[in-house]
């Protein structure tokens, strides 16, 4: 039997020299060193977070992820690194990372428990706010509803909001966590209404705008930059309600600890210099006293 054992090992190191190209090519910094490459991924039409700029990107999140790169070059001594933009869409985002087609997903998203089966997240890097877009000839039973102004206790509650909200049509990004929260918001008041799903920002608000639906939910600085450059009329209008908040970080692939480490400790960095501050001057009208202390939250020690 000591025999046999000892005649096994030459056969299992053989085996393991041959897996060890494989679990190399699974690791995003190795593939980022054999290639000289950081492949950034990003949502095309999601300014001013990414969008499309030539052949490159711009965005409050390109431009977190260009720091990141910076502690990618410092981390592996290539000086020379290349930054290649790969856009992606909401429907293969997440296949982008799991298939090592782009090393990390910049544009921010929730990480849902689903979408955390699939991929794994940076820490923090935006708190996003669920708002709406109506027309300014909206009735105004939806709009005493969509801005709370009506009693939030008891039965006559549920009956004038479902009042207000039902017999309509509200708009969505297909695919996202606010067509689920719509969804289900409709099954707790007992909503009667339609739920149309758009292909982006762009078509939803075209939608209130054509007067096919009531109102589009979507991320409120999203909506808040595209009615700044599409609506300089003010035919729509942007709620001051936000009806539901959620960290947003980037998407890494879900194996790789170290290089989720990696970007952890840049992003951490970069809170405690200032540099996500000055990132939200520049593209998302500044800083608030609350996103403030939650800088100091989402930072690592």
């Amino acid at each position: 039997m000591n025999v046999k054992l000892i005649k096994s090992h030459p056969l299992l190191l053989v085996c393991l020299l041959t897996l060890l190209p494989v679990m190399a090519h699974g690791s995003t910094l190795e593939r980022i060193r054999t290639s000289h490459t950081f492949t950034l991924g990003y949502l095309p039409d999601f300014a001013p977070f990414s969008e499309q700029v030539a052949d490159k990107a711009s965005g409050y999140a390109i431009d977190l992820c260009l720091k990141i790169a910076e502690k990618v070059k410092s981390e592996l001594a290539l000086p020379a690194l290349k930054i290649a933009y790969q856009p992606v869409s909401l429907n293969d985002e997440i296949n982008a990372v799991n298939s090592g087609k782009i090393d990390i997903l910049c544009t921010p998203t929730p990480p849902t428990l689903a979408r955390r089966s699939q991929v794994s997240y940076s820490v923090p890097v935006y708190t996003a706010g669920l708002s709406a877009v109506v027309r300014e000839d909206a009735s105004l039973p939806l709009l005493n509803v969509l801005n709370g102004k009506v009693a939030h206790t008891g039965p006559t509650w549920r009956a004038t909001a479902n009042l207000g909200l039902s017999n309509q049509t509200y708009a969505a990004i297909a695919g996202g966590v606010t067509e689920a929260w719509i969804h289900q918001q409709m099954r707790l008041l007992g909503v009667v209404a339609t739920l149309v799903t758009v292909e982006n920002a762009d078509a939803g608000l075209k939608q209130v705008a054509d007067g096919k639906a009531s109102a589009f939910f979507a991320e409120r600085m999203v909506l808040k930059h595209l009615l700044s450059k599409n609506d300089p009329e003010g035919h729509l209008v942007l709620l001051e309600r936000i009806f539901e908040y959620a960290p947003t970080a980037m998407a890494l692939d879900r194996n790789d600890e170290d290089f989720r480490l990696l970007v952890d400790t840049a992003l951490s960095e970069m809170y405690r210099a200032g540099d996500i501050e000055q990132a939200y001057d520049n593209y998302l009208d500044g800083a608030g006293d609350a996103a403030k202390k939650l800088f100091k939250i989402y930072a690592l020690p």
